[in-house]
């Protein structure tokens, strides 16, 4: 691997893909995790639905207002049963709350629910406390037309749940356009990609 000042290659491109991609929203292009495996980024403009959706606590929350843009916002898609792809995301995302510690307010985590039928307020509370009940994660259910509707607004929509992909979305403060990751991310590289974030 070619190395420069102790860092490598791949690293350097991770830091400077998100200015690329910002200046190019069409632009697709890959990053190799720390663990060699790679994902894709790009960066693309999203109309969200105006839908209500309910938490984990049972209040109801209208999608826009959740995914407010006066801080950063972190956007993953599970449903609790699921044993492959969607304990990597929920753990990758309770760790980067972990590790922001103090700073974990100053960004949104938002984790909606693919299988409604199933996760109620009450199934999400539990889930969310099996990954270290992390009180600035948001877990959101509602009914599977709102729940279908914000996927296909995503383009994460798949009629079998079970095939879902795994994606995280992350939009700075302020902005309009989200990143999309493609891949399953580890909790140091979803850091990485929060920290580069463009801020207004």
């Amino acid at each position: 691997m070619i190395q420069g000042r102790g860092m490598s290659w791949r690293r350097r491109l991770r830091r400077v893909v998100p200015h690329a991609a910002a200046a190019a929203p069409a632009l697709a292009t890959t990053a190799w995790g720390d663990d060699g495996a790679p994902y894709r980024r790009t960066v693309v403009h999203y109309e969200l639905p105006d839908v209500a959706l309910v938490n984990q606590d049972g209040a109801r929350v209208k999608l826009p207002q959740a995914l407010t843009a006066d801080k950063p916002v972190v956007l993953s898609f599970f449903f609790s049963t699921c044993t492959t792809i969607c304990p990597v995301l929920s753990a990758s995302v309770s760790t980067l709350l972990k590790n922001l510690g103090p700073q974990a307010s100053d960004v949104r985590v938002v984790s909606i629910a693919i299988d409604p039928d199933h996760d109620t307020p009450e199934v999400l509370r539990a889930y969310r406390k099996r990954f270290g009940d992390v009180p600035e994660w948001e877990l959101l259910t509602g009914s599977r037309e709102a729940i279908d509707g914000v996927l296909k607004a995503f383009d994460a929509y798949s009629p079998d749940k079970t095939a879902h992909r795994p994606l995280h979305f992350l939009r700075p403060a302020g902005g309009d356009s989200w990143v999309r990751i493609d891949g399953l991310i580890g909790a140091s590289d979803l850091m990485a990609e929060y920290r580069g974030l463009s801020r207004p």
